[in-house]
């Protein structure tokens, strides 16, 4: 019962976070909102066992993308300019949430011995990764080979991102301007003309 309130009081907060953000119009609220958002997101993979993944939204989610959100909003106005909500894009967000919502209820009971991942992939790598690898470790062996692709393509998807913020906030993405050539008025040259 105690797990079921941790998990439902982490999902409430998230989504209160998640609705304060879209209602604010101040872009750096709405930064600092992300972070928090970030970082209860990884309170959340922490009671759901999934350190590593908590570990990597605290450090990228929370973290990293935070202070490029903060450096680019030197190059913003403070307020976000006021715009209607558009009913197509809510709509399909509302759909695809009930969608996920109705997914989720197809998923096996957490835990469940009897689910597919435990009759089918999870045997294959306790049984077979020390001699396909040559790694003692489970966890790294799934890591560092089987998921290498997954955390080779995140890691390309991080520096991506960072190389953008930093080409925007150096400038280089702005069209460049010609300085204006000032005409100055000297006595001399009133008195030569």
């Amino acid at each position: 019962m105690a797990g079921f309130l941790v998990n439902a009081s982490l999902i409430a907060l998230l989504a209160l976070i998640a609705i304060l953000a879209l209602r604010l119009h101040r872009l750096f609220a709405v930064v600092m909102l992300s972070g928090a958002f970030s970082l209860v997101a990884a309170a959340q993979f922490v009671v759901l066992d999934a350190v590593d993944v908590a570990f990597t939204e605290a450090a990228v989610g929370a973290g990293i993308s935070t202070v490029l959100a903060l450096a680019t909003l030197s190059l913003l106005p403070a307020q976000e300019k006021p715009h209607s909500i558009s009913l197509v894009p809510a709509f399909l967000a509302t759909l695809t949430g009930l969608l996920l919502a109705v997914a989720v209820s197809d998923l096996p009971v957490f835990g469940d011995p009897k689910a597919p991942i435990h009759n089918h992939v999870a045997p294959e790598y306790i049984i077979g990764s020390e001699q396909a690898i040559g790694v003692p470790n489970i966890v790294t062996s799934v890591l560092a080979s089987y998921r290498s692709f997954d955390t080779f393509g995140e890691t390309l998807v991080v520096f991506t991102a960072v190389l953008a913020v930093l080409l925007i906030i150096g400038g280089y993405t702005r069209t460049p301007q010609k300085p204006k050539k000032a005409k100055r008025k000297t006595k001399g040259s009133q008195n030569a003309g």
